[in-house]
């Protein structure tokens, strides 16, 4: 099996493997984290609640990929000046910065979005929240979305190519563990501290 090449300095504490179908090296990124490549590799992730960015520059060669929870409120309304927006403006301004650290040019990035499912009972609105937020970052920056699938009730396997901006992405209709919604809890408890098979999927060009 080939070696994986390095990675872009600051990310050496992501898990990164070899995809054996497609030969091609993968970074999988759990909540709070966020991937930056400029080489032909592929961010990977599972989302429930949380909700994740892609960004890239298919001019020159460089994307990333983050994934985000905003802390628990007691409504889905965000507002600019929250604690809660300014948790998740750097969480987005984070990964837009390491994009263009990378090579990116803010005037070409282009962005999709996925995630914030209705999983977990006893947070029923973070998931609305989190794509509340995420629109309106987008609108205060001047940003738009080519393409995103955002809400509902499964959770989402997603796959990006930050190179060339392709998105795969298949809901689960079943899971046989409730691993998904622990790591969420257990994100956002943390939050609050602080206040490989894919079978039938949507590509998002």
């Amino acid at each position: 099996m080939s070696a994986i090449p390095p990675c872009l300095p600051g990310f050496e504490h992501i898990n990164r493997f070899m995809d054996r179908q497609l030969h091609l090296p993968t970074a999988k990124i759990l909540p709070g984290e966020f991937y930056v490549t400029g080489r032909h590799e592929l961010i990977t992730t599972v989302l429930g609640s949380c909700v994740s960015a892609c960004i890239y520059d298919e001019k020159n060669h460089v994307g990333g990929m983050n994934h985000f929870m905003l802390p628990q409120q007691n409504t889905a309304k965000i507002d600019v000046t929250s604690e809660s927006f300014r948790f998740g403006d750097v969480a987005m301004e984070r990964l837009i910065n390491e994009v263009i650290k990378a090579g990116g040019e803010k005037r070409h990035l282009k962005f999709k979005a996925f995630g914030g499912g209705q999983i977990i009972k006893k947070m029923t609105s973070i998931g609305e929240s989190n794509i509340e937020f995420l629109k309106k970052f987008m609108a205060l920056e001047g940003f738009s979305l080519l393409a995103s699938d955002l809400g509902g009730r499964h959770p989402r396997k997603v796959r990006f190519d930050p190179l060339s901006g392709k998105v795969w992405v298949k809901k689960l209709e079943h899971l046989h563990n409730d691993t998904i919604s622990q790591r969420e809890v257990s994100y956002q408890k943390a939050l609050e501290k602080q206040e490989e098979s894919y079978g039938d999927v949507d590509l998002f060009e």
